[in-house]
């Protein structure tokens, strides 16, 4: 198992992720042009090792799209696509279903229609979590402890 930063905006967090799994971690390099993403590369070894490959947003799908075709061509195994928000614009779902993830797993940060989602995606509850820390601020308990107290469902 490897975990991929989506792009290099979120490699720290993609390193911290992946010290929590216990796994290496690799990029996937991008550069932006006006409007438009070209793939660089992918930064590190995922040959014949599963991926999850993360980012914070998912808006047009483009950019994990694109790290996701370059995580094929180096031969990575089965991809599996984990981000916070997914504001999905038109045409990023169709992008996604392209991409041939294992699995999509995102928060509901974000309005989602849940009939427009594919099958392989798995939509995670911020509801608890948020619960936990206004109760936590009306009580005047720190925030941080509160969230301490939650194992990594990761």
């Amino acid at each position: 198992l490897v975990v991929v930063a989506a792009d290099l905006g979120f490699a720290k967090k993609a390193r911290n992720f992946a010290l929590a799994l216990g796994a290496p971690v690799a990029f996937a390099e991008k550069r932006r042009n006006g409007p438009e993403t070209e793939y660089l590369g992918i930064i590190g070894d995922v040959k014949g090792k599963d991926v999850i490959l993360v980012d914070d947003e998912v808006d047009q799908g483009t950019t994990i799209a694109g790290a996701a075709r370059g995580l094929r061509e180096a031969g990575a195994r089965d991809i599996y696509a984990c981000f916070v928000h997914a504001t999905f614009s038109p045409g990023a779902i169709q992008r996604l279903a392209e991409a041939d993830f294992r699995e999509i797993v995102f928060t509901d940060t974000e309005r989602i229609d849940r009939a427009k989602l594919l099958p392989n995606m798995t939509v995670i509850s911020v509801g608890p979590y948020l619960a936990r820390i206004i109760d936590a601020v009306h009580r005047g308990l720190s925030v941080g402890q509160t969230l301490s107290e939650y194992e990594p469902t990761f």
